[in-house]
């Protein structure tokens, strides 16, 4: 059975009498939840309290216990581990800045923010309240920026999970990005 044929299978199976299905599932899953996490980290700060690996279990436990879900496939799985962990690493954010009330965090564009390399520490509070608002205008363009700069899918990859073109993609990316850009340099300078 292919993997992304058998994950399909897991993942249907994880409601059922099968107690094996999440374990089996993991092992299947467990290097691309990684890279995702790793995708994630790579616009964290170094000193970030919750590692990589946590971040992966973490998200790997809330997602098999979703039982109202109906998983599509491998690429579903994965796109829906994205938006998790997001989630995880923003209610992260809060409970540090409820604790410390800002905790040495800095500002960045969202030009240095989007490049994978280097030491990009950006805010996640205020990109988060930034993709919140921008969902509210445009569904389809938040979840083109979540599964990318989140997700740290290709443009490719995010056609194929949100059955788009290439070109549409490209296209709401890149008006996504000039809209975080304004919305973001315009809340630095109000800070």
């Amino acid at each position: 059975m292919s993997t992304s044929r058998e994950t399909v299978h897991l993942l249907r199976a994880l409601g059922t009498d099968d107690p094996t299905a999440a374990d089996r599932l993991l092992e299947l899953v467990y290097d691309e939840l990684r890279a995702l996490a790793q995708s994630q980290f790579r616009h964290q700060p170094l000193n970030h309290t919750l590692q990589p690996t946590a971040l992966v279990h973490e998200t790997f436990l809330k997602l098999v216990g979703q039982t109202r879900v109906e998983w599509e496939g491998r690429a579903h799985f994965l796109a829906v581990a994205a938006r998790a962990m997001r989630q995880i690493l923003i209610d992260h954010a809060r409970g540090k800045e409820a604790v410390k009330r800002g905790g040495g965090l800095c500002r960045v564009t969202l030009d240095e923010a989007l490049t994978p390399v280097g030491p990009a520490d950006p805010l996640m509070l205020d990109l988060e309240a930034c993709l919140v608002e921008l969902a509210l205008l445009d569904q389809r363009q938040s979840r083109i920026v979540e599964l990318r700069f989140f997700g740290g899918m290709t443009v490719e990859e995010v056609a194929h999970v949100l059955e788009l073109s290439k070109t549409t993609v490209e296209s709401e990316w890149r008006m996504a990005r000039a809209w975080l850009r304004s919305k973001l340099s315009s809340e630095g300078a109000s800070s």
